[in-house]
């Protein structure tokens, strides 16, 4: 699944939405790329498009069962990492410090 697809499927667990509401909710998505995520999403089972035959047409997105599944799994799982964000970059400052020490072993 691509990263605008978890995007989408977190967004749609707050509620069925608009395209523009998605577009809104997301941020920094292209109008073509939205779409084309959206095919791909209602495709996999994940999304159901709903045209009401208004004028002019006025289309809904939400969650299909499968798709909710999949998104609290996102959602649980982006939790997870915003929790452990201090840690990951500690982990990286050690290893840049450390490499930074051998480089400078090694220039000598």
């Amino acid at each position: 699944m691509s990263r605008w697809g978890c995007l989408v499927l977190l967004v749609l667990l707050d509620g069925t939405q608009r395209f523009s509401e998605l577009a809104r909710g997301i941020g920094g998505v292209s109008e073509k790329m939205l779409a084309q995520t959206l095919q791909t999403l209602e495709a996999d089972g994940f999304v159901l498009r709903t045209v009401y035959p208004t004028i002019p047409p006025k289309v809904e997105y939400s969650l299909t069962r499968l798709g909710r599944e999949v998104g609290i799994h996102i959602k649980t799982l982006t939790d997870w990492v915003e929790e452990h964000v201090p840690e990951v970059l500690g982990s990286r400052s050690q290893l840049a410090g450390r490499r930074e020490s051998s480089s400078r072993l090694i220039a000598r």
